[in-house]
């Protein structure tokens, strides 16, 4: 499992599409597995959960993504799990930590 987390300022709903498009063109094999937004009185929050094939591992991985944002402040976690291929301990995280990158690299263009 590996995460990462940012402070953003900027429109809501702009990073999430920027987000979402970035994720399933940045790989052949990414698919929008599910959603859930939320509302309420000064803030908004939605999830979104992706999957993709990784090459590296031979498996798919699945990225996890929480925004939450109050005006132009956001806050977005990204979380990323399996690819493994042991039963008891984790061995051969790559495709997790290249998923990841992807994402930070979506997160070091976004202008906000």
């Amino acid at each position: 499992m590996a995460k990462l987390e940012r402070n953003l300022t900027g429109n809501f709903d702009a990073l999430l599409d920027y987000l979402h498009d970035g994720i399933l063109n940045g790989s052949a094999s990414a698919s929008w597995e599910e959603s859930s937004d939320y509302e309420g009185a000064n803030f908004r929050c939605a999830v979104r959960v992706y999957e993709r094939y990784s090459v590296m591992g031979g498996n798919r991985v699945s990225l996890n993504l929480t925004l939450v944002g109050e005006g132009d402040r956001l806050f977005l976690s990204a979380i990323t799990s399996g690819g493994s291929q042991a039963m008891f301990f984790k061995i051969n995280t790559l495709g997790e930590g290249a998923f990841l990158d992807q994402v930070e690299e979506l997160l070091d263009q976004w202008k906000g």
